[in-house]
């Protein structure tokens, strides 16, 4: 195969539907969360995964030593909007087919960027605190949802995602951030919820739903755990008022400080599907 041939048959695979069980879409809304098996081929995970990481290694901007870090901080490396870099991390991150599914899972007519983000947690990289993403996105509905993309296998060493189930209602601890404390209280409420957390095979992906709560272990292997995510909207939600200073600075940096009351469509939300 020529490379311009192989690289067509990639974007095919980026680009064409993937069938998604009613089962699957009934798990979700039930859940708050679903993982899926083979969306990704391991091709597709080869040729992009090394230039997300390429690009991660450029952007990196934190080189303290892991024992100077905050729990934050040694959770994971954290690139942001790496579409706007490279025009092959766009091919990636606008892929029609994972945009797809973010809309057939939430049931809505299209779905937006919000914004992508690389999450590399490195050998000896610590947890990830239970935490609902939604804390810091001033968006008017819960039809939020992310796509976490491991690029390579991710066995329980690693700190593969996890998920309380059904904790999506759960109105306690909506107002607290990524922190040690953020875990020590979560971790006590969601104890009323069932974890799933399995290791993720190479090609698996998982879709989790703005406000449901989520961990990771630490990076025990010898190796960086190398996650692409995307963060899609309803393509009709809402700017709402910040309520805290981190929505402050998302409605500022990724929805163009868009008028409260108006649809999220700055020039950084495009509608992927």
């Amino acid at each position: 195969m020529t490379a311009h041939s192989e690289k067509t048959s990639l974007l095919h695979q980026l680009n064409e539907p993937f069938y998604l069980s009613d089962e699957a879409i009934a798990f979700y809304r039930e859940n708050g969360y679903v993982k899926l098996k083979n969306v990704l081929s391991a091709e597709v995970l080869s040729y992009y995964g090394e230039i997300i990481t390429d690009w991660v290694f450029k952007l990196n901007k934190l080189t303290k030593p892991m024992e100077e870090r905050t729990t934050y901080e040694r959770a994971f490396l954290q690139i942001m909007n790496m579409w706007r870099e490279n025009e092959e991390v766009k091919e990636f991150v606008f892929s029609k087919r994972l945009a797809r599914i973010a809309t057939e899972l939430m049931g809505v007519s299209g779905v937006r960027l919000y914004h992508d983000q690389a999450l590399y947690k490195e050998p000896t990289g610590g947890i990830t605190p239970w935490h609902a993403d939604q804390f810091y996105w001033p968006l008017s509905n819960p039809n939020t949802i992310t796509v976490w993309i491991p690029l390579q296998d991710t066995p329980m060493e690693m700190g593969p995602l996890a998920f309380a189930e059904k904790s999506q209602t759960v109105e306690i601890g909506r107002d607290v951030e990524i922190s040690d404390e953020s875990e020590a209280l979560l971790a006590e409420t969601l104890k009323q919820f069932s974890m799933n957390d399995t290791p993720f095979e190479l090609g698996e992906v998982s879709y989790h739903a703005g406000w449901t709560y989520h961990r990771a272990g630490a990076n025990k292997s010898g190796k960086a755990r190398k996650v692409m995510t995307m963060i899609y909207m309803d393509k009709d939600i809402k700017v709402i008022e910040p309520t805290n200073e981190y929505r402050v600075a998302d409605w500022q940096t990724w929805l163009d400080s868009k008028p409260v009351g108006s649809t999220a469509d700055g020039k950084l939300n495009p509608i992927l599907y």
